[in-house]
């Protein structure tokens, strides 16, 4: 065991675990912030998807001794009370059916939008292709990172 000095949300947190744990068992059982969900281990799926440095990022695939000294934000720290524009358009859109995939696809999202505001339909696709939804609303998906740019939307 080692002592980890972490940065999420806007907040220090010291830790004593395994450097080899994943940020995402240390975010969950350590922490107790439970909206970045497990989905394959292994960084395929995206549910695990949080910012690092304002980059998403696998936290299933991440070991904790590589994330001391970053910052980083997970659903929870994205707002407070569901105000960001992409969990917005989300709700708007009606996207979730299941909801398991979610948190990490709004956070993909998110990071998108932050580095390209008016994403091409390209970039969309590259980003959000990298993510499982299991209950295959693609479509929605799309519109709400529209809706969320300000160049759509489909309500």
């Amino acid at each position: 065991m080692s002592r980890y000095n972490l940065f999420i949300n806007h907040r220090k947190y010291v830790v004593d675990v395994d450097g080899s744990m994943p940020l995402l068992w240390v975010l969950r059982d350590r922490l107790g912030l439970t909206g970045t969900k497990y989905g394959c281990g292994v960084g395929t799926c995206g549910a695990c998807t949080v910012h690092q440095d304002g980059v998403a990022v696998r936290s299933c695939t991440l070991a904790v001794a590589a994330a001391q000294g970053r910052q980083y934000t997970t659903i929870e720290g994205l707002s407070t009370d569901g105000s960001h524009r992409s969990q917005r358009a989300w709700i708007e859109e009606d996207v979730a059916q299941c909801g398991f995939c979610q948190p990490g696809m709004i956070m993909e999202a998110a990071a998108l939008l932050n580095a390209k505001p008016q994403p091409a339909q390209a970039d969309v696709e590259a980003a959000m292709g990298r993510h499982i939804c299991r209950c295959g609303t693609y479509t929605r998906i799309r519109a709400a990172i529209e809706r969320a740019a300000g160049t759509g939307g489909t309500r």
